[in-house]
């Protein structure tokens, strides 16, 4: 599911900051080594934290109706991940990677998830919106500088991208056979069984 939401952003990038010029889209990390192999404008796209939502786990099976409308089997529902990526823009020049990362802003400002059209692989089939937050401050326990020093690179000018993805657990129970007789019924009188264990 992670290699969709990346084919999924890289479309969404491509299409709306691609106008901007000619720009590789990568999901490297970016070390200090890979920094200097860069010869051409790249948006980096690095993922460096999963974690589960775990405000939108939910608990129990749902049903899932044949074409008929009849529970076939019962399955666990998704659970949800956020993914969070680092957003960088790598060129020769500060000012055109400024202009880059202003049009990742713009480009991530007007959606509030990534677009059905944008999906990819199986997330294109489930067709839902991915949620998206941008440039939200993380948590206490996971600074952005924290990072930067983990790549051994130095600090740079960076968007948070946190996408939403749900997980598939593949887990599902078949359901029992529909009832097609009418229950049986029987009415036995207190009474009469008293009686006879007197």
């Amino acid at each position: 599911m992670i290699d969709d939401v990346d084919e999924s952003l890289r479309a969404l990038v491509r299409r709306d900051v691609a106008p901007h010029g000619e720009v590789d889209v990568v999901f490297d990390a970016p070390t200090k080594d890979w920094a200097a192999r860069r010869t051409t404008p790249t948006i980096d796209v690095y993922l460096y934290d999963i974690r589960e939502d775990l405000r939108r786990r939910q608990l129990g099976m749902t049903g899932v109706r044949d074409a008929a409308g009849k529970v076939v089997s019962h399955r666990q529902p998704p659970r949800f991940f956020k993914l969070s990526y680092l957003l960088t823009a790598w060129t020769q020049r500060p000012e055109d990677e400024h202009r880059l990362l202003a049009a990742l802003l713009d480009c991530f400002l007007r959606h509030d998830a990534i677009p059905v059209d944008d999906l990819a692989g199986r997330l294109a089939e489930q067709g839902v919106p991915l949620p998206l937050t941008l440039a939200i401050p993380p948590p206490e326990d996971r600074a952005l500088s924290d990072v930067w020093s983990a790549l051994g690179g130095e600090l740079k000018p960076s968007l948070d991208l946190v996408v939403v993805a749900p997980w598939d657990l593949d887990r599902a129970m078949p359901a029992a056979p529909p009832v097609t007789e009418r229950p049986l019924v029987e009415l036995h009188d207190r009474t009469d069984r008293a009686a006879s264990s007197g």
